[in-house]
């Protein structure tokens, strides 16, 4: 049996092993001494007085926190389902233990009443087409939440919009009929553009009554080229007989 100073003894080793830490390239020690704080260690080899002082272990690396799905009524009234995912990482690790309780159930909270808020501000077709600047605002708010907690957010994704069979449905047909409009649109303007190059060929022509006449002529030559025997009632421009009519009447 062990006497008093191997009792002693052991003791000692103990305290003396359990006072020796290493951290990693990626973590820092909190530490308090008698409850105050005196200062962040590490990485590497850290000696803390046994009893005195205590440490809370801090990982810098990026973490990624999944926001559930929320139910969010957008600023037209609809109800959706949105998740999200927030990248971050802890840039003070004294404010990180020393200003919150719990840093990641707070973010997450944060994160999951702003993405609320946010949403709620936009109207559907918003929150569908506009996902870039809404994780961009999402990401601004967050940051600027959670600065005092010595987190730096990176970055905010929202991953899925879910929406019910009726809006679905509802959505489906609005852009079926987004696409007749502009196929209808596209048609108008074609058809514009037509009338115009013909008002501008018509009013050329008029200007020069010689090019109506071998256009006449020309659709004469290219109807008689077909081979096909066939009784055409073609209108003879005046403009044709007219030097006819002259002549005729010098005669007389």
């Amino acid at each position: 049996m062990f006497g008093l100073g191997g009792i002693i003894l052991l003791f000692v080793v103990v305290l003396l092993i359990s006072s020796i830490k290493v951290l990693p390239e990626y973590q820092r020690g909190v530490v308090l001494t008698l409850g105050r704080y005196t200062g962040t260690k590490g990485p590497g080899l850290v000696i803390l007085i046994p009893i005195v002082q205590s440490m809370t272990r801090v990982d810098l690396r990026v973490g990624v926190m999944d926001v559930p799905p929320q139910d969010v009524i957008s600023r037209d009234n609809v109800s959706v389902r949105v998740n999200a995912v927030v990248y971050f990482r802890i840039i003070e690790s004294d404010k990180a233990v020393l200003q919150v309780a719990d840093f990641y159930q707070a973010t997450s909270q944060l994160a999951q009443t702003r993405l609320r808020s946010v949403l709620g501000q936009h109207e559907l077709d918003e929150i569908l087409s506009e996902r870039e600047s809404i994780n961009k605002t999402l990401q601004k708010i967050l940051d600027e939440a959670t600065d005092p907690w010595g987190i730096k957010i990176t970055d905010v994704e929202i991953k899925d919009v879910d929406l019910n069979e009726t809006m679905v449905r509802a959505i489906a047909r609005q852009a079926e009929a987004e696409r007749e409009r502009r196929a209808k649109v596209i048609h108008a303007e074609g058809e514009m553009q037509a009338a115009e190059k013909l008002r501008d060929a018509a009013e050329m022509l008029a200007q020069q009554p010689q090019a109506l006449q071998l256009r006449y002529l020309q659709t004469l030559a290219d109807m008689a080229s077909n081979g096909k025997s066939t009784t055409i009632a073609f209108p003879l421009p005046l403009d044709l007989i007219k030097p006819l009519m002259a002549a005729f009447d010098r005669k007389d």
